[in-house]
Parts: C-alpha cells; structure tokens; sequence
C-alpha cells in the first residue's frame, strides 16, 4: 500500500508524521519526495548512499546545420529555445526534456544530451527502507527528480511519501498513484485555507483521504467542523505537547520516547486499511 502525507501549506508537520508513522509500524518503506529540502534524515540518523544520477535531456543546436527557421522557438511552450537571425540560444533550465523541438527541425539540427538535475539516496535501518531525492541547486524542476524517486517502491511493502508543502506540480507528482492521502493540517485561518486547496487536488485526483490535525489544542475548531460537515475522517490528532516539541527540536522522533504513540500510529495504520 502506498500512503502519501501531504498539506497545503509548509510546518504543518508532515514529516513528523511521516517519520513517526514510519517508525511504528513494520515491512516499511519512507520516501522523503520534498527534493527541495529534504529533511527526514535529520530525525533518522542514517548514513546515506548515492543510487543514481537523475538526468533530463536537453537540447544541443549544430548551428552548421541550422537554418534558423524558428520551428523550434514557436513549438516549444517553455520559452526554452530562442531563434535570432544568426543565433539559436537554449536556456536548459527551462528545458522539460520533451524531444519536440528535435521532431519539428527540418534539417535535424537538435540532438539532445544528458544534464544532470539531482540525485537519488537510500540508506536503511530497524525497519524502515529509507529513499530521499534531492534537487540540485539552481534547478527548477522537481518532478522529474520525485518520479525517478517513487520507482524504488517495493509493492510488498508499505510505502510512504512524504510530500512537498503546496498544490503545485512537486505534490501532484508526489500523491498522484498514492492509494491513500493523509492531509495533516492545523485549525488556524492560514491552515483551513491551504487544506481547502489540498482537498481540491486529491478530489480531482481522486484518491481517498483523512485529516490528522496537529497542535489540535490551538486555533479554532473550523477545522473538525468542516470534515464533520463533508464527512471527512479526523484520523488523528496531535496535541501543542511541549515534551513532543522538544524532542523535534532535538531531532528525537517521539515515538521513540513516548512509545503509547506507536499504538497510536498502527492504530493510523489500521483505519486507513478499513477506509480503502
């Protein structure tokens, strides 16, 4: 089974949950799909080690054979390639790697090579099989990166994603053929908004979801009354636990200190099944 952890905005606690989670129960793969900042591995402690190199391919111009004709320029959506008079410039940053520019060349002037956008790391220890991708600096595109990632996944075993903050492209590529979605939220203004736009996705996306809400005991209630409304399943809730705070602040995964959370957690585990 594949369970993405995601919300609409950043700090909610995803990867808490997503590490606690995954500590607690067995047969267990983590994925830490937010390549931008990768961040699981600070509360694990494991010892990384390169996989692989993840590529895109962008295109090289033979200006020898080039007629400048502009096809390629007009094809390409992402402004990647700019046809002057005498000159062709390719911005690789902006390049998808789509091969349309080389299809729409009359004189097969566009070859494509290799460049190099992140890498993909593993490492694993106790029960978990851990992955983690990450974005090279400077580099724009993340899904390429978190798709490569999501192929290490086990199908004997229970996976995890953790996603990304937001609704942009990095989350969909991180949730998207998740059987299951946890959205972890706060009931504060800021959080019910961005859960609202997270909701949206899943629901066009089409895959099932449930609520934890973390630091249940601030804010508002707005929150439990909306998924009581829209029958949302509330799967969980965190409290504003100073001991729980301290041990983030530590790097110390609270499961490992406060084991009746562990029960709480294969407790998660069950629920979902039941749901799906």
């Amino acid at each position: 089974m594949k369970i993405a952890i995601a919300s609409g905005k950043g700090g909610t606690g995803k990867t808490t949950v997503a590490v606690n989670f995954a500590l607690s129960i067995e047969n267990v793969q983590l994925f830490d799909c937010d390549v931008e900042e990768p961040n699981c591995h600070l509360f694990l402690g494991f010892n990384l080690e390169k996989v692989e190199d993840i590529n895109i391919l962008t295109p090289v111009v033979d200006k020898t054979k080039c007629d400048f004709c502009g096809n390629c320029s007009e094809f390409c959506q992402f402004n990647a390639i700019a046809v002057l008079p005498d000159d062709v410039l390719v911005f690789p940053a902006l390049c998808h790697g789509c091969g349309g520019c080389v299809m729409v060349c009359p004189k097969d002037a566009i070859v494509y090579e290799n460049r190099s956008i992140g890498i993909i790391e593993k490492s694993k220890g106790g029960n978990i099989e851990f992955y983690r991708g990450v974005l090279n600096i400077g580099e724009a595109m993340a899904s390429p990166v978190i798709k490569a990632l999501k192929k290490h996944v086990d199908e004997s075993k229970t996976a995890i994603f953790d996603a990304p903050p937001g609704t942009a492209c990095p989350v969909i590529s991180s949730v998207q053929g998740a059987d299951y979605c946890i959205l972890v939220t706060e009931s504060t203004p800021f959080g019910f908004h961005d859960l609202l736009l997270a909701l949206d996705v899943l629901r066009k996306l089409e895959i099932p979801f449930g609520i934890i809400i973390n630091r249940c005991d601030i804010g508002d209630d707005r929150v439990e009354k909306y998924c009581d409304t829209e029958r949302i399943p509330v799967l969980m809730k965190i409290p504003h636990d100073r001991k729980i705070a301290r041990l983030y602040s530590e790097g110390i995964p609270f499961v490992n200190r406060i084991p009746e959370w562990k029960v709480k957690f294969v407790q998660l585990l069950n629920k979902i099944q039941a749901q799906i």
